[in-house]
């Protein structure tokens, strides 16, 4: 029944929505809420839903962040805001090593990688590499304490730590970003900033390449199911990206680190002796 279909765009939304900016990994909760929720559609359309719902998060971002990345203010003189410019040169820099490896060798990489094994051991792996950063961190103060202290070779570094969310999934490109800027002494708020500002072309691109797969040919109900999707994971990534970063002015990541680990468990052992 459509309805059906509808209701579990829905809760797919919600989870993308949530996973998409706590760096748990968005790919791993997709893959075992699929595995009992599975949308009735074909394997072309899942492929492309669950990479385009992510443009709905993106648009949480371009929302509660708008005076920090759109560079123009035609109230004012100059008209350029010649900070946020140096930032976006900095988010491109930091993109391109991951637009490099996701063109050339995107199929190979799902092929190869995108499977329950590689999404688990990736879950505990960088849920142990946050909790023994959080804890080499405890005590230190940040380096860099706004956006206009990270430098170039800073920002290269954060990218490419996204490459390995890029061929590994169940990384967390938010939670493998985190990690590179907590690393070399960013601040927590910052690092979730950029990790957000990142996400814009990262995702953008990701969703039009997964459109032009596709072909850009829907039916009337494919098309409101994408829709339903995207909406919902608009709204609940308000929240997610609203709780974050109240939630991160108190506390560090080693919770997030934690939850990783015992999830990574949960689906190995499920799909090792369950499934």
């Amino acid at each position: 029944m459509e309805w059906i279909e509808i209701f579990k765009a829905i809760i797919l939304g919600i989870i993308e929505g949530i996973t998409e900016w706590l760096p748990v990994s968005s790919t791993g909760h997709m893959i075992l809420v699929d595995e009992f929720l599975q949308l009735g559609m074909s394997p072309e359309f899942k492929e492309m839903f669950f990479v385009v719902i992510q443009l709905g998060a993106i648009m949480a971002v371009v929302l509660l962040y708008w005076k920090k990345i759109f560079p123009f203010n035609f109230n004012k003189k100059p008209f350029v805001e010649k900070d946020i410019i140096i930032m976006w040169i900095k988010i491109v820099l930091a993109c391109i090593p991951a637009a490099i490896i996701g063109l050339k060798w995107d199929d190979q990489i799902n092929a190869l990688f995108y499977n329950f094994q590689t999404v688990a051991i990736m879950l505990i792996l960088f849920g142990i590499l946050f909790i023994v950063v959080e804890n080499h961190n405890k005590g230190k103060t940040p380096k860099i304490n706004n956006m206009n202290q990270l430098t170039y070779k800073a920002a290269l570094i954060i990218g490419l730590f996204q490459v390995i969310a890029a061929v590994f999934p169940g990384t967390s490109r938010s939670g493998a970003t985190i990690v590179g800027a907590l690393l070399i002494g960013v601040s927590r708020e910052i690092a979730a900033e950029f990790t957000f500002f990142l996400a814009i072309p990262v995702m953008f691109g990701a969703s039009l390449l997964k459109l032009v797969k596709f072909g850009f040919v829907f039916t009337g109900f494919e098309l409101v199911v994408l829709a339903v999707g995207t909406i919902v994971s608009f709204i609940v990534s308000v929240w997610a990206i609203k709780f974050l970063m109240g939630y991160i002015k108190k506390h560090d990541f080693k919770v997030f680190g934690w939850y990783r680990i015992v999830l990574g468990i949960i689906l190995l052992a499920y799909f090792f002796f369950v499934r």
